[in-house]
């Protein structure tokens, strides 16, 4: 996938991601690798600072837990995180549908 196909979307990604559960930053990166079929390969470079982002909106919260004696920093979604996330599926369902009726094989296509 083209590093560019995800500028503005990564955002959404994230929050999605988070949805209905809480990660640590890796194990969100795994869960997209993982959601994507592998497509999604994104360096920490990248979501890292995209979570203190959304961190800062107030989307995400985040808190410090300890496992196998290693600190960890997990995330979650708060009420605002999951409203956000409900308006970005609205424009990514409406954005898609607009562009499937151009490149989807519509009545430009026969022409």
């Amino acid at each position: 996938m083209k590093p560019d196909a995800l500028r503005g979307h990564l955002d959404a990604l994230l929050l999605a991601t988070l949805d209905g559960r809480q990660l640590h930053g890796y194990a969100i990166i795994e869960a997209l690798q993982e959601g994507s079929g592998g497509a999604l390969d994104l360096p920490t470079g990248t979501v890292y600072p995209a979570l203190r982002r959304l961190e800062r909106a107030g989307h995400v919260v985040s808190d410090w837990s300890t496992v196998g004696g290693r600190k960890r920093r997990t995330y979650r979604l708060t009420s605002s995180g999951q409203r956000a996330l409900s308006a970005e599926r609205s424009e990514w369902r409406e954005f898609t549908s607009v562009i499937d009726g151009v490149l989807g094989g519509g009545k430009w296509a026969q022409a």
